[in-house]
Parts: structure tokens; sequence; C-alpha cells
């Protein structure tokens, strides 16, 4: 038996404790977490996954320490300057989702000229979750809805899960058919909550520096051997 698999998120969680193991800082699990999604992204695309979403850092992750923060956006400042252009030679599209008012201004333009610049490449699109959260999300959405209503735009009849689904940063995106959580973690930490309805889960005791393209095809091949049944019998 075989899924038809399109579209991966993944919860890259233990950069923290893979730093603590080795007596590092938590900055050196967070450069080779990074080094990691490279490798990651750049094997599912040679496997032929067209979409790939990524929880970088959550709304939440702004309440841990400033050094470490400050580390975190320094060194996306980094990706953003040169790695990406690595994605957008491989013919991937990149786009970002999240709250960016809460983002320095240097940060913002470099995501909007990333976005502009890939926004021809169709081999596969790559989705990064910054300062995201889905309740966030969907409170958005759901005060545009609000709004279109208030305006006479659309009458509440029209609401659909159709019409919601575009009003969400995903729009246009289809939903994720598998999530994978690494570090051992088994929650889905307020991470495209809408959009993981019917997705398949996989949680593995990987801490996610360790995580491999091997273990990457493993998983497929587990999300393959399963029965969707989308709620039917």
């Amino acid at each position: 038996m075989s899924n038809e698999l399109e579209h991966i998120a993944i919860i890259m969680d233990g950069n923290g404790r893979w730093a603590k193991k080795r007596n590092l800082p938590r900055s050196a699990g967070h450069k080779k977490g990074a080094e990691t999604l490279q490798e990651i992204v750049k094997g599912a695309s040679e496997m032929g996954i067209k979409y790939m979403t990524v929880y970088a850092f959550s709304t939440e992750n702004w309440k841990r320490d400033k050094s470490e923060v400050d580390y975190l956006m320094d060194l996306l400042r980094h990706y953003l300057k040169s790695e990406f252009d690595e994605i957008n030679k491989q013919g991937g599209r990149i786009l970002f989702i999240g709250e960016r008012n809460m983002l320095d201004d240097d940060i913002v333009a470099q995501m909007e000229n990333i976005e502009n610049k890939t926004s021809g490449n169709d081999k596969f699109t790559f989705i990064v979750a910054l300062s995201y959260g889905s309740r966030a999300e969907i409170l958005s959405a759901v005060k545009k809805v609000s709004s279109s209503v208030a305006k006479g735009d659309i009458l509440v009849e029209d609401i659909d899960e159709n019409l919601f689904s575009s009003m969400l940063y995903t729009r246009n995106i289809p939903d994720p058919d598998l999530v994978i959580r690494t570090s051992g973690e088994q929650r889905i930490s307020n991470y495209l909550l809408w959009q993981l309805a019917y997705s398949e889960l996989f949680f593995t005791k990987t801490l996610w520096p360790d995580f491999t393209v091997a273990e990457l095809k493993e998983i497929i091949n587990d999300f393959n051997s399963r029965e969707r049944r989308y709620g039917k019998v």
C-alpha cells in the first residue's frame, strides 16, 4: 500500500538537549540543527516531496532567555543572507508564515526579498513557520471573516472550510499529510492546528541535530504502510 505524500510538516525539537549532552552551549545545538535542516530539505526535495513546513520559531519562543533569542535571530539573519540561496538554486520556492510584526525590520525585509526572488520556482515549496502560533493564526482568520461579514462582502451562510482556510497563513498550500516531531516529545505545541486535522503523526526520540535523511526515508515508509480513512470505515 502506498499513500500519496505531498506535504511533510516537521517540529524540529531537541537542539538544546543535544548540546547539553555534549556539554556545549545551547547555541551550538541550534547551529547544528540548522545544518541538519539543510540536509533534510535537500533530501526531501530529491525524494519528490512537493511541500515541507518547518516550525523554526514559535510565538512562545519569544519568552526564552534574551541571549538565546538574540542568537537565534542572528543565526536566522545568516541563513536569510546566504543559505537559502541553495534552495533557490534547487528550484525551491520559499514562504514564511507567522507574525512578522514581532520580528526586526531587517529580518522582515530579507524574508520578503527571498519570497519575491523564489516566487517563480515550482520544483518544491519550503515553508518556514517563524514567530508562528496556530491559535493566533486562527484568531486572525476569525477576525478577517467577521470583518468581511460586517462589511457585507460575504454572508454567514457563505462561511465553510474552504473560505476559512483561505484566510489562514497557509492559503493555497495543501494540508500536511505527515507531521514529524523529533526528541521524543509527543505533542503538537500550537502548530498548524487547523491544517493537521487529518495528518498522520510520527514521533521519534531522535534529537533534531541527529535526524538524518535515512531516518526520514524510514518514516515515509511507515507512512506508506498506514491506511488513511479520513473518518470513513
